[in-house]
């Protein structure tokens, strides 16, 4: 766990989901390369053909902006697959039950989280397979909203979808925050962490749900 620009009085915490509220390698890389297979059959190419054209992209991709990732929504954009077929895609390529189960030490930590912050939830799935995996996990009822790649129908990173799980946090709880008083959650620090810590938040980078058990903020 590594921690950046922690605001003196914090007051919601945006977490991230995939790999950051769960530690599961097999459905994190099943929720990828299930997408790149699709687009593989879609497209008349074998599942390697198309597993190296994205890994070409990203090293290319990497390489003209200094190092940076680029989420997979994004990229199919560059591929012609538009962010409302990314959506499609997701909600029906995968099931989080398949994988995952209840974690009651998160669940524990959340509890202790919620008496001091706030809490949302932003990623880069559809808010249907989101709500289904914080479902499996058990700990949907922490996160009355989800700020999903339908929500704004943009991928992370985005100040958009800053902007708007900060809304949401409102319309929540009833709390106006600024970006001083955030905290971004999650795994990876071009996706989850540079922008928000640019705008004026903290963030937390984690590698999955063990580093969230017994955090301290």
């Amino acid at each position: 766990m590594k921690k950046f620009n922690i605001p003196k009085n914090p007051r919601l915490l945006i977490f991230d989901i995939d790999s950051t509220l769960y530690t599961c390698p097999a459905y994190a890389h099943e929720q990828i390369d299930c997408q790149i297979r699709h687009y593989a059959k879609l497209n008349g190419m074998t599942a390697e053909e198309a597993r190296k054209k994205v890994s070409d992209f990203r090293k290319k991709w990497a390489e003209e902006h200094g190092g940076k990732k680029i989420s997979l929504g994004n990229l199919f954009t560059h591929f012609g697959i538009s962010i409302e077929t990314s959506i499609e895609w997701r909600k029906t390529l995968f099931d989080p039950y398949d994988y995952l189960k209840k974690d009651e030490k998160l669940i524990k930590s959340l509890e202790n989280l919620r008496k001091r912050f706030i809490m949302t939830c932003m990623t880069n799935n559809p808010v249907e397979p989101a709500r289904k995996t914080l479902e499996a996990i058990g700990i949907s009822s922490f996160f009355p909203t989800i700020v999903g790649l339908d929500t704004c129908m943009l991928s992370k990173p985005s100040k958009t979808i800053l902007d708007t799980a900060i809304e949401k946090a409102y319309e929540d709880f009833g709390e106006k925050v600024g970006y001083e008083n955030c905290i971004s959650i999650g795994d990876r620090y071009d996706i989850d962490l540079d922008l928000a810590i640019q705008l004026g938040m903290g963030g937390i980078l984690v590698n999955g749900a063990q580093d969230l058990y017994e955090i301290e903020i």
